[in-house]
């Protein structure tokens, strides 16, 4: 069971772990270390600061797109001048390497802050509608977008600015206020922006951080006008089917178990890097890394030669800097325990381990998982078929490009996909039968840095997206206007009805909408 399982289930099982707990003691994954202690909200807490986001929401609504923008912009000045800072909280909590903390959770939020603050108003302006109906003809249509109040944002662990802080960013701009409760495991990060707000300007109250465990968790649901989850597809469940007691909204990314395919005209080189690279990025711990490789059998032997040869290479430790580590600890403890499974389970049904494939880290405490590659895979394994979300690269061979897009569609998951290919045309027909939110040709996870692209899953991976005008409206009521302009007293189709007038506009029904072809 995952952290994210814990918090919800907790809030129904007082026997979970930590549920009566007062104070979450915040360790570095990479040492064992206990670093901080932050307090837990109790229920009755997130009510009172539900109330006080409630309060200010209107004022700072009332601030408008250009006021709100001001506190936004400020902050990407903030995180870019305290980049150190923030990036060595997020290593220190998460047990990262440095350059995974920077591009990936840092570089985004810089990315973020100024892109909402310029796209929010383009996003969310006024739109006038045209209609092909003729009875309405010579009115004024508009469809607006207002804030829906308070939003709630559960984070997950493994992206502390990205997927947790990240997401109360286009629903603080859109005039919203936020109570966003980080994970348990990595709260400090949430902590520091937040200080970082207000030394921007933002009002006390618009933007709340509520640490804690599943009784936390479960309040803020029953609080919030809308609900933003990001975490396991098991957890996400849980989520909705609470939130469904208020009839609260919901926007979920949930898991994912993302294949790359590679083929036979592949470059090789490029393959293997992207292979290495985005299966190890994080520690694995990335809901859109490769999990599984599909490869066609002309250039399966090169290609695991060469990712082999790079993976070997990789440097596993903790990082004390930039260029100190390549990939870091697993920030959960339990999460090691489902690698070391999936790991064991390929084992015992004939999977060959070409690259690692221990727990632990020698001389080191912390939760450690080596950089881990499989050859003789298939779907009989879990590592194959379930959400490892660990530093693993399994590698099947496969006959040809069929049979790579059955297997990588024999999947509950669709979150997303990645083809390798030189021929252009192919990769993109490939990708276009992939059953995934997103598939990427040619690379993987860069998709995240778009912001004007919508990123959502398929299937079991989740519901409404981020980024793009979807990842700001879902934060908004929308409301459509009509206005009639010009109109007599009494039209003709009014009461009372007549028999003349009804036989009329039959017929002009008929002349404007009878005229189509036959079957």
């Amino acid at each position: 069971m995952t952290t994210e399982e814990q918090a919800i289930e907790s809030s129904v099982d007082s026997t979970v772990p930590n549920a009566g707990a007062t104070q979450i003691a915040v360790e570095n994954p990479a040492t064992g270390e206990v670093i901080a202690h932050v307090p837990v909200f109790s229920p009755d807490e997130v009510a009172e600061m539900a109330r006080r986001g409630r309060a200010v929401q209107p004022a700072w609504a009332a601030l408008g797109f250009e006021g709100r923008s001001r506190v936004l912009s400020r902050m990407q000045k903030w995180m870019t001048d305290n980049a150190e800072r923030i990036i060595g909280v997020v290593v220190s909590e998460t047990g990262k390497a440095y350059e995974d903390a920077q591009l990936a959770d840092w570089a985004y939020g810089v990315a973020a802050a100024g892109f909402w603050a310029k796209n929010a108003e383009p996003y969310l302006a006024d739109e006038k509608i045209s209609t092909a109906s003729p009875f309405v003809q010579g009115r004024k249509l508009v469809l607006r977008h207002s804030p829906l109040g308070l939003v709630g944002v559960i984070g997950p662990w493994n992206y502390p600015i990205t997927n947790s802080f990240g997401d109360c960013i286009p629903a603080l701009a859109a005039g919203n206020a936020v109570i966003l409760k980080p994970s348990e495991v990595t709260p400090l990060t949430s902590l520091l922006l937040l200080e970082g707000l207000h030394e921007c300007g933002m009002p006390e109250g618009v933007l709340q951080v509520a640490t804690g465990y599943g009784d936390t968790g479960a309040a803020l649901i029953d609080h919030v006008d809308m609900i933003m989850f990001t975490g396991s597809t098991a957890t996400g469940k849980r989520v909705m089917s609470k939130a469904a007691e208020t009839l609260t909204p919901v926007s979920m990314e949930l898991g994912g178990k993302d294949p790359m395919l590679v083929l036979a005209d592949a470059d090789v080189d490029r393959a293997a890097n992207l292979a290495v690279m985005y299966s190890m990025f994080n520690g694995g711990q990335t809901c859109i890394s490769v999990e599984r490789v599909y490869v066609e059998e002309p250039v399966y032997d090169e290609f695991v030669a060469k990712v082999t040869a790079k993976a070997a290479g990789l440097r596993n430790g903790v990082s004390t800097g930039p260029g100190t580590a390549d990939v870091g600890a697993m920030t959960l403890p339990k999460q090691v325990d489902v690698v070391e499974r999936h790991v064991e389970d390929a084992r015992a049904k004939g999977a060959k381990v070409v690259v690692g494939g221990h727990r632990g880290h020698a001389g080191r405490g912390g939760y450690w998982f080596e950089p881990t590659v499989l050859v003789d895979v298939d779907h009989t394994m879990a590592c194959m078929t379930e959400e490892t979300f660990g530093p693993t690269l399994p590698i099947m061979k496969v006959a040809d490009a069929e049979e790579a897009i059955r297997l990588a569609n024999d999947s509950p998951y669709g979150l997303s996909a990645s083809v390798v290919s030189k021929d252009l045309a192919k990769g993109e027909a490939v990708a276009r039968r992939l059953e995934a939110g997103t598939v990427l040709v040619n690379d993987v996870l860069v998709n995240y840095l778009a912001l004007e692209l919508p990123m959502g899953g398929a299937k079991a991976s989740g519901m409404g997206t981020r980024h793009g005008k979807g990842g700001i409206r879902k934060f908004c009521q929308h409301q459509s206007i009509l206005v009639t302009r010009f109109a007599l007293s009494n039209e003709p189709h009014m009461y009372p009805y007549k028999k003349r007038v009804t036989q009329g506009m039959q017929k002009a029904i008929r002349l404007i909408y009878g005229r189509g072809k036959r079957a």
